[in-house]
């Protein structure tokens, strides 16, 4: 059920070249991009490989070449891409100095074939090699949003590497990213002009919080504790569910609805709702009265009044969440536990969204529970048409963190989902009884 792959702990890769690239013209009026309340606490990086097969019309270095001059045409819409955080010397704000002073590009190659290094659903360190981190020759203030780099294997594939700062994008506008990337690459228009109207989520005024934000706490350090490396040994392992366990998950839920009536049964909600009932009793020390909240992603560009553009560039997600005592998770029937987390996303109306916008206005803080479940199940990356073929896989680096599931989609099922979990020993082993019985 749990999965362990051998992968080699190294891709050994050499660097060519990094460059840096600019839009085809420098800006005559120099402007900053106001950053939202949800962007200002997302300032980390964020990186994806995508994995191509060979291609005899697109050998790497070409693809190189065309990915190179192609970003910088796509620097004229993503203006900001190639400016820099800065804080407004006025208002102290975190902001992007839409200077032009370039994305970075590397060249790499490695010395195994796609082939060698494993399954690509089963994140492997190594990955990270695939993405180069910074530019040496600049700054560290000075340091780009956004780097590329195309990797060569032996057998003609390549991978491109991306890290951009999660403040530019998040997952649905960097897919609409990679859309128009590729839409130029192959010479046509751009799929969907970005609106990058960052004020469209600016906090109201005055700032008006109506909600007590049970999944939002307050930090007294103004830098937000995303990267919290916990100091116990974790084991790592994928849990696959194919498109006909999703498919039993939703009748158990159908089967068991009764006077559960607002559980909206999709296959994001069961499969996080058994990630749940898993993770919340997996603990070493059970307590039934203790508390578990679930953490998610929800999109807010529908929701709002008026709606968002579906082009919005910034990070248009807020966190949605779900609570209970362990001892109501052990006892609820399923769908009880697809209601509880379907409460969340309804929780996430208009007047929701915008208090919760307000609330980063007044208080530093950022989202705060048990675990969060990061779905990248259904982005759509690997759906993004090159020139030389989709991806074979698109991933991001994964770091292991207990307090972190993520939801990958699988190569071969395409309706199915890969559950990354990292977890102590006892707790894994007691969290993959529990999945696996849990399975109608």
């Amino acid at each position: 059920m749990g999965t362990v792959c051998n992968q080699p702990p190294t891709l050994n890769v050499t660097v060519k070249d990094v460059s840096l690239v600019f839009p085809p013209q420098q800006q005559t009026h120099r402007n900053s991009i106001f950053l939202s309340n949800i962007d200002r606490v997302l300032n980390f990086p964020v990186e994806t490989v995508h994995f191509f097969p060979s291609h005899k019309d697109f050998p790497p270095q070409l693809v190189a070449d065309i990915l190179k001059t192609t970003l910088s045409q796509l620097l004229v819409p993503y203006d900001f891409l190639a400016g820099r955080l800065r804080s407004n010397p006025e208002t102290g704000r975190l902001e992007i100095d839409c200077n032009s002073a370039g994305i970075g590009f590397a060249v790499a190659s490695s010395d195994y074939a796609l082939d060698d290094i494993g399954d690509l659903v089963y994140p492997n360190p190594a990955f990270g090699q695939l993405v180069c981190k910074s530019v040496d020759s600049l700054e560290q203030d000075n340091q780009p949003l956004c780097i590329v780099q195309v990797t060569s294997f032996k057998c003609g594939g390549f991978a491109m590497g991306i890290v951009t700062s999660h403040v530019t994008f998040d997952g649905l506008s960097f897919k609409i990213f990679l859309d128009n990337l590729a839409a130029l690459v192959a010479g046509k228009p751009l799929a969907l002009s970005p609106c990058n109207d960052r004020r469209l989520l600016a906090a109201r005024s005055p700032p008006s919080v109506s909600f007590p934000h049970l999944e939002l706490a307050k930090f007294h350090d103004s830098t937000p504790p995303v990267i919290d490396p916990t100091s116990e040994a974790l084991d790592f392992k994928v849990f696959r569910l194919t498109s006909e366990d999703i498919a039993n998950l939703k009748d158990k839920a159908k089967a068991s609805g009764g006077a559960h009536s607002g559980a909206r049964i999709t296959g994001f909600n069961v499969v996080t709702a058994l990630v749940w009932y898993c993770k919340a009793l997996s603990w070493d020390k059970p307590d039934p009265e203790r508390v578990s909240t679930l953490l998610y992603a929800v999109n807010i560009r529908p929701r709002l009044v008026p709606p968002l553009p579906i082009s919005y560039t910034g990070n248009a997600v807020l966190t949605a969440y779900g609570r209970a005592k362990c001892k109501e998770i052990e006892e609820a029937p399923f769908a009880g536990l697809v209601e509880l987390v379907t409460e969340g996303a309804k929780r996430m109306t208009d007047e929701y969204a915008r208090s919760a916008i307000d609330w980063g206005e007044i208080y530093q803080g950022f989202p705060d529970g048990e675990f969060l479940v990061s779905s990248w199940w259904k982005l759509g990356f690997e759906e993004v048409d090159y020139p030389w073929g989709r991806p074979r896989y698109s991933c991001p680096v994964v770091f292991q963190r207990k307090d972190i599931i993520l939801l990958f989609p699988d190569i071969e099922d395409k309706n199915g989902v890969n559950v990354l979990v990292s977890l102590p020993a006892k707790e894994m082993s007691n969290f993959e009884n529990l999945f696996r019985n849990y399975l109608p």
